[in-house]
């Protein structure tokens, strides 16, 4: 199915981007909503909400492909992760995944989802056909990141929970949804960021759910 797009980034201007949308935005916006469309998955407008409000979360709110910490390169986002762990801010981390490997490549997190440690590039690489082992930093390009959003979340592929556990005819769970990517964590900002895009797709009836 289609969405009209004039109704929907109206709507996304005002809630939950506070106003205004600057052009990589409203780029990154139509990217998922384009992929989302040829795709036409049986999840629904409730599950797409979703995935919006988790690349909107994820990027902080730039819509676009970013490293974690929010790094221009992959150097310094090393060097950010580095000195967190020694000061002790990153304790439910057991190993230092964004460390370079013995071919020089770093498992950072990367996307419109922070796509983290070497085996999870591994399995997003054989769900997407996109050799990330060989080229991780791929994860930055927006087909690619796209694709890394959608299909991982479709399929579980993060933690085991899909887009389909929570989403689909008669059910819309906005904040158990959270577990698809990260247990508990902010489970209610991202449910009422999904509830925002959700009134952008016109899905009343799984707001209202």
């Amino acid at each position: 199915m289609g969405y009209e797009r004039s109704f929907f980034f109206d709507h996304v201007r005002r809630n939950p981007f506070s106003g205004r949308l600057a052009s990589g935005q409203v780029a990154g916006l139509a990217a998922v909503l384009e992929a989302w469309e040829a795709r036409n998955p049986i999840e629904g407008p409730a599950a797409l909400a979703y995935a919006l409000a988790t690349a909107f979360h994820e990027t902080a709110a730039t819509m676009q492909p970013v490293r974690e910490t929010l790094a221009k390169t992959d150097q310094l986002a090393v060097v950010r992760l580095e000195s967190a762990y020694s000061a002790g801010r990153l304790r439910t981390v057991k190993t230092p995944y964004w460390r370079y490997d013995a071919d020089g490549r770093t498992w950072l997190g990367r996307g419109l989802v922070q796509l983290t440690h070497r085996r999870n590039y591994q399995k997003m690489a054989e769900l997407t056909g996109i050799d990330l082992i060989a080229a991780p930093h791929r994860a930055m390009e927006m087909d690619v990141a796209v694709k890394i959003l959608i299909e991982g979340m479709r399929a579980g592929s993060f933690t085991g929970r899909k887009l389909g556990d929570y989403f689909g005819p008669g059910k819309s769970d906005w904040v158990g949804a959270r577990k698809i990517i990260n247990g508990n964590d902010r489970a209610a900002q991202v449910a009422g960021y999904a509830k925002a895009f959700a009134a952008a797709l016109r899905d009343d009836a799984a707001i209202a759910a």
